[in-house]
């Protein structure tokens, strides 16, 4: 009856705090039953029972705020590596330039991306499709292949785990060519 009592008095509170045009699709509530209360602010009651019969089943999920919540800690917090512990963040072009101009002169390195299908296909139809756009190699278990080799090959499903595009193999360089195949 308390419980009741103090959220109905809230909530009405809340309902007042609210612009008359809210307040028009909202309903007038009337006051409960008691002789006085004070100092009770707007209020949201969550009261204890059981509404699913899911084990599983949260305050959140319960309230439906889960989703709220989901979204707002996505927005506001900050991802960190679980193997490094380090603040995981985007990195710009410039950022990635300049790192890759940190390296000394001579350097070589390859730019890979990993081998995810896309729109439903295969591995084996991806690998045709890029194979069709101009690209002509892969990194498979760190290990460069043309991707026609590896077409050939019969157990290419198994190996999708470490697969890897190969989109281009540079030097280090601070000339404006390498700069500009960098961006």
């Amino acid at each position: 009856m308390a419980f009741d009592t103090l959220y109905a008095e809230g909530q009405r509170r809340y309902v007042e705090s609210l612009s008359s045009y809210a307040r028009q699709f909202l309903g007038r509530m009337s006051k409960p039953e008691c002789d006085f209360i004070k100092g009770i602010p707007p209020a949201i009651a969550i009261e204890q029972k059981v509404n699913s019969r899911n084990p599983r089943s949260t305050v959140g999920t319960s309230t439906e705020i889960y989703e709220y919540l989901r979204l707002l800690y996505a927005r506001v917090g900050k991802t960190y590596s679980p193997i490094s512990g380090q603040l995981v963040k985007k990195h710009s072009i410039e950022d990635i330039v300049n790192c890759m101009l940190s390296f000394p002169k001579g350097t070589k390195y390859t730019v890979l991306t990993p081998m995810m299908p896309r729109e439903g296909r295969t591995l084996l139809q991806q690998l045709e499709m890029d194979l069709k756009q101009g690209f002509t190699r892969i990194e498979v278990n760190r290990e460069i292949v043309r991707i026609e080799d590896f077409l050939q090959q019969t157990a290419a499903e198994d190996k999708k785990q470490n697969i890897y595009l190969l989109v281009d193999r540079m030097t280090a360089d601070d000339s404006k060519d390498s700069i500009s195949r960098l961006t």
